[in-house]
């Protein structure tokens, strides 16, 4: 007996974990937003560059935790020759490669910008993607801290372009080798100390989060959050723990009592509420707090200076400090960056899935990064560069109510009566004459001998007209024209199918060389009522 054949299972439709489909709506939003950066950008005097997604791994560099796998952090394949690529983790380690093949055709500064996808092959969670868009802009060539200013102040400028108000936004900004001389200091230098740093550095990122207190604990054995679950600290002893905290109270915010007198005239100092208590603050006061207590690690004190002058020119240039803030608590977790960070933070509430009202957070965030290009040149190249999250920034707006709430407004519908290719043609033609005058439309395609799905369709598709002419309307030389939205609000009132038949809702007949003109008219009127 012959064996039977199995049917073929079917593939089972399925996202993978971390990706997720976009809407047309999202797409149209995050089009509209990107176009408003790049606005800013361009004012700035930046031109845009493209980079594949893909780089040899080796290209890229291990500068994402973990690795030691080529595929660790990121998603990699081998190639023919055996040479391993992989998607790109973010827009500036492809830009390195760009620069450095290139050097001798780039001219120096060199200042562009780009958009794309970025990959990270990491555990995905709420709100944490393996795929998300970022938008950079980076200066290639500038060495001084006049190039890190301009990055800070193009952010501040393109949060206010896209509609967030000043004291609700502020670009936090630290240097690297603040955090290094006080490692330094409290014992953790040298490359044998590399892991208990980044715990620290780890530990400082969480000051938001936790508090000071929190933060303690976890330079300390470690700490117990409210569901009981333990994280292990970074094993410091007490006197590094109370090094470290001095420099936590005094730096985070440099924040002074508002009754506390100081001689500088209260015009130049910014106000800002913590905990629901007025403070008064300005950039020099968070520095000179610092120098104080670090005054003879010369690391410490040739990091404030340069973060001096950034707080410096800002301020001359009317960035003050509750837009551009020196916050000496501000980590970056790439491990590029070699000097000034920058994180642009948004700092109205939020509900977060618990239910908790907390601040919204960063949206970007960048640096300079000196050594990425001397990777492939051997020679110095200094740069310096900013990304934003595009799909953080974009949830940012809805919370805000920034983004646009104009709909698109669906094609007019043509639908088909007859078949016959001369009449599909005349179909067309009407279709294209809509397009011509910039009107959105589309010809049915689906079956036309059941004229009441086409009418269903443009019902479901939220076409606001739907065009119909048969054979006794072209030989006439007319056509009909049905208000979709105007038909829908007429038939909720109608009971009866004789009634809708007799009073045939939202619909009239034009002469056909007035399609244009009439399909324009209703399309207008309809935009007055609100209804499109």
């Amino acid at each position: 007996m012959p064996e039977k054949k199995k049917k073929p299972q079917r593939v089972k439709p399925r996202l993978p974990r971390g990706f997720v489909d976009r809407s047309p709506e999202d797409i149209r939003a995050t089009d509209e937003m990107v176009a408003k950066i790049r606005e800013v950008y361009e004012r700035y005097g930046f031109d845009p560059v493209e980079t594949p997604m893909f780089e040899y791994t080796d290209a890229l560099g291990k500068f994402l935790p973990d690795s030691d796998r080529p595929n660790e952090g990121v998603f990699s394949l081998q190639d023919d020759d055996e040479q391993w690529m992989s998607l790109r983790y973010d827009l500036t380690a492809p830009l390195a490669r760009h620069v450095a093949e290139n050097i001798n055709e780039i001219q120096l500064p060199y200042r562009t910008y780009r958009a794309g996808w970025v990959f990270r092959n990491e555990k995905p969670g709420p709100g944490r993607f393996r795929q998300f868009m970022q938008f950079d802009a980076d200066i290639v060539g500038a060495p001084g801290v006049q190039a890190d200013v301009e990055m800070c102040m193009m952010m501040a400028d393109t949060m206010e372009a896209l509609g967030i108000p000043r004291r609700e936004y502020v670009i936090r900004v630290n240097n690297r080798r603040v955090l290094d001389g006080v490692m330094e200091a409290i014992g953790l230098g040298g490359d044998e100390n590399a892991e208990r740093r980044l715990g620290v550095l780890r530990s400082i990122d969480k000051l938001d989060k936790f508090g000071i207190e929190g933060v303690r604990q976890l330079f300390g054995e470690g700490r117990k959050d409210e569901s009981g679950d333990f994280t292990k600290g970074v094993g410091l002893d007490e006197e590094q723990i109370q090094t470290l905290s001095v420099f936590l109270e005094r730096a985070t915010h440099g924040i002074i009592p508002e009754e506390m007198d100081d001689t500088r005239p209260i015009a130049v100092m910014e106000t800002y509420e913590i905990g629901g208590k007025k403070y008064l603050t300005d950039n020099a006061i968070i520095i000179s707090q610092t120098i104080d207590l670090f005054r003879e690690n010369q690391t410490v004190v040739a990091a404030l200076d340069s973060l001096s002058k950034i707080a410096s020119i800002s301020e001359r240039a009317g960035y003050g400090s509750s837009r551009i803030r020196i916050d000496l608590t501000c980590v970056r977790g790439l491990e590029y960056y070699t000097g000034p960070v920058f994180e642009a933070e948004l700092t109205f509430p939020v509900v977060n899935e618990k239910g908790e009202e907390v601040i919204f957070g960063s949206v970007g965030g960048g640096g300079r990064y000196d050594g990425l290009v001397k990777r492939f040149t051997g020679q110095d190249v200094p740069a310096t560069g900013f990304s934003i999250g595009v799909s953080r920034l974009m949830t940012a707006l809805k919370n805000l109510g920034k983004m646009s709430q104009a709909n698109v407004i669906a094609p007019v519908l043509v639908t088909v009566m007859d078949s016959e290719t001369e009449a599909l043609g005349r179909y067309q033609q009407m279709v294209q004459k809509l397009r011509a005058a910039r009107i959105r439309a589309e010809m049915y395609q689906g079956n036309p001998k059941k004229f009441g799905k086409q009418l269903q369709y443009a019902d479901r598709r939220g076409c606001p007209i739907a065009i119909i002419q048969g054979s006794d309307e072209r030989e006439a030389g007319k056509l009909q024209i049905k208000d979709m939205i105007e038909g829908r609000r007429q038939a909720a009132a109608i009971e009866s199918n004789e009634e809708w038949r007799e009073k045939r809702p939202g619909q009239f007949e034009i002469d056909e060389e007035k399609l244009v003109e009439e399909v324009q008219r209703l399309l207008h009127a309809q935009e007055a009522d609100g209804d499109a």
